[in-house]
């Protein structure tokens, strides 16, 4: 049992140290190397078992043909002489059951117990292979001979042997060429087949070396995702499409990166700047100082809220634990109450279409409620004094629209890019990343939105919940 273990861990060693292409190289060779040496033991003991039936054939004729010829005499003893020629049976003798019934000259062909059986019916009719005296290979048959005897035919088996031993050194040198093409074969099928993940290896080594998520897999020609595609090539489209996705991931970091480090520069200058004026507040007088801890303090307000929002933003998923089956009409109206409250010189407008109020949705109910402040917000923000917003709920979604310049057909494909601003909107208040939210929400609860410029003016933002 120790051994056996012992031989595991070895063969485990083996496999381990050595590469993917010898492994597979090896397990081909030999499958078809046991396959190649299967067919040429099992051909040689087919043509073995036809070359002695047929002798065994002419065996059973010759037996018969003596059995007519002397039909029931009691002329005991040999009847033909030494096999002396080749394929001919020239050793035929006839044995009584009895011993004592034996005749005084000497049989040629070997008596023993088992012919005594069949002579008395005791046991049934067998071939045998034996030497001649003449040190050839012979061939006997011994079967039944009328009453209480057994007849005994024989014949050289030259023939058959040497057709034995030709077949075996045939069938060995086509064996071994077998196990030396299966060698070749297994390694060209290794080769060939791994290429693939050759080249996909290398493409993964060469982006690890550069960090250039860039390089892609070169694949055969062809339209892609057809029943015809092998398993490599699938592979290796996936892993092309992971690394555009990985691509796509790096781009969006550094950009965010960039936006968010252009963002931030300017209010950390002003805090610094204003934290510098604080420092020397010896010098400045009362209405000066409390100017600039008002600058102070909303400017670390905007910081700080930037800040949340890109942590929010960084998160991609919403908690599990938290999610509940959120009534979406009285999380909506509790918004707008709330958002007309923080905007009292514009006007909010609710509508809840029947069915409305019985739409649930699972999600988180804080976040929902950031979803939506953040489209108020918005639409607000871009409404003049006194002009109305309007929020409508149906059981299908959530629609937000107001009446002020609306986007412009440019800037509607980056109205949800992170920190864009359009042009006329970067005297406005905020850090551009309220809309970029808002979509991730929607999404992260399955839902849709999208911007649109409203007809008769202004802009439309559309929220639809999952089926």
């Amino acid at each position: 049992m120790t051994g056996r273990r012992a031989d595991r861990r070895l063969g485990a060693r083996w496999r381990r140290r050595r590469p993917l292409r010898t492994r597979l190289a090896v397990a081909a060779s030999a499958a078809v190397a046991l396959v190649a040496v299967c067919v040429c033991v099992a051909s040689f003991f087919v043509i073995r078992y036809k070359l002695y039936q047929q002798l065994d054939q002419n065996l059973a004729q010759t037996a018969t043909l003596v059995a007519q010829q002397h039909e029931y005499d009691k002329d005991y003893g040999v009847l033909t002489g030494e096999c002396r020629f080749l394929g001919a049976p020239a050793c035929t003798q006839i044995v009584p059951a009895d011993p004592a019934d034996d005749p005084k000259k000497p049989y040629l062909l070997p008596v023993a117990r088992a012919t005594r059986q069949v002579a008395a019916g005791e046991l049934a009719p067998y071939y045998t292979s034996f030497t001649l005296p003449d040190g050839k290979p012979g061939r006997m048959l011994t079967t039944h001979y009328g009453k209480g005897a057994a007849v005994q035919v024989a014949m050289r088996a030259d023939i058959a042997e040497r057709g034995v031993r030709q077949t075996a050194a045939i069938l060995a040198v086509v064996g071994g060429a077998g196990v030396l093409l299966s060698a070749v074969g297994g390694y060209w099928v290794s080769r060939t087949g791994l290429a693939p993940v050759a080249r996909l290896t290398a493409t993964a080594e060469r982006i690890a070396a550069t960090r250039d998520a860039r390089h892609r897999i070169e694949l055969p020609p062809g339209p892609r995702g057809g029943r015809g595609e092998d398993e490599v090539t699938r592979l290796a489209t996936a892993f092309n499409t992971m690394l555009g996705e990985l691509e796509d991931s790096v781009t969006a970091r550094r950009r965010l990166v960039a936006d968010a480090s252009h963002e931030l520069r300017t209010p950390l200058t002003s805090l610094r700047t204003n934290a510098e004026l604080l420092a020397r507040a010896d010098r400045l007088t009362a209405e000066q100082r409390d100017r600039a801890s008002a600058a102070l303090g909303r400017q670390l307000r905007e910081v700080t809220g930037m800040v949340n929002d890109l942590i929010e933003l960084a998160r991609d998923e919403e908690p599990q634990p938290l999610l509940e089956e959120v009534r979406v009409a009285p999380l909506v109206e509790h918004v707008v109450n709330a958002a007309r409250e923080h905007w009292p010189a514009i006007v909010f407008t609710y509508d809840a279409a029947p069915g409305a109020a019985d739409r649930t949705l699972p999600g988180v109910p804080s976040r929902l409620s950031r979803l939506v402040t953040n489209l108020l917000d918005n639409a607000a923000k871009f409404s003049p004094p006194g002009a109305s917003v309007e929020v409508s709920l149906t059981t299908m979604g959530l629609a937000v629209r107001d009446h002020g310049p609306g986007i412009a057909p440019e800037d509607l494909p980056h109205v949800f890019d992170r920190f864009y601003r359009a042009e006329r909107a970067r005297a406005l208040p905020g850090s551009g990343l309220g809309l970029a939210m808002a979509r991730q929400i929607a999404r992260a609860h399955g839902a849709e939105l999208t911007a649109e410029h409203a007809p008769g003016g202004g802009a439309l933002f559309r929220v639809t919940w999952p089926a």
